[in-house]
């Protein structure tokens, strides 16, 4: 399995992301000369929106293009359905309700078994959740030191629409489908579009 090991804030300011999409709390001070290269070129700005993206929900470009190619076949639009794919992963959604501080946190949660589905054990991070589904924390997990501070911690997040949480139970529940609005970074999504069209 292919793991992205860039640093975070290097990349974060590369793409121009606020590390707080990130999850990280943290500025950088090194190299803080603004506007190096001026302009870019109309193919160099969709390359940043894409590589934007995969690097914010931590995606890979063969998995990436892959949610395009299915974005590309349903109904609507089509970066508006890349976008929702991309917000429907199982790490995402845990990251989201506030079960992990990033979404590589959450990612690592979800592949070592800590999660259930509908009362079921998913460790799948790049699982499609849909409207109606519950993502609860194993019972067994609620004991461990890590969940315990998460739930001190009570993470001041504000929980998407699309999304329900059960602080108590330490659950939450999928209501709908994720709108545009709910996306919490800036993005260019029919940059993405053109440049997959080419």
């Amino acid at each position: 399995m292919a793991k992205n090991r860039q640093p975070i804030l290097k990349r974060c300011k590369t793409l121009g992301v606020s590390p707080t999409v990130m999850g990280v709390f943290k500025e950088t001070n090194r190299n803080q000369k603004q506007g190096m290269r001026k302009k870019q070129s109309e193919y160099g700005l969709q390359l940043n929106e894409k590589q934007k993206v995969k690097f914010v929900y931590g995606v890979m470009e063969k998995q990436f293009h892959m949610y395009y190619e299915k974005a590309a076949k349903a109904e609507g639009m089509t970066g508006e359905n890349l976008l929702q794919l991309l917000e429907r992963r199982l790490d995402n959604v845990v990251y989201r309700l506030g079960f992990a501080k990033t979404r590589r946190e959450a990612r690592q949660l979800v592949v070592h078994g800590h999660f259930m589905i509908d009362g079921k054990r998913v460790d799948i991070p790049s699982f499609q959740v849909k409207p109606g589904m519950v993502i609860a924390v194993k019972e067994k997990s609620r004991q461990s030191v890590k969940f315990k501070e998460l739930a001190e911690a009570n993470l001041a997040k504000t929980i998407p629409a699309w999304l329900e949480k059960d602080k108590e139970n330490m659950s939450g529940k999928v209501v709908a489908l994720p709108a545009r609005s709910d996306i919490d970074f800036e993005v260019a999504e029919h940059l993405i579009v053109e440049l997959y069209s080419k």
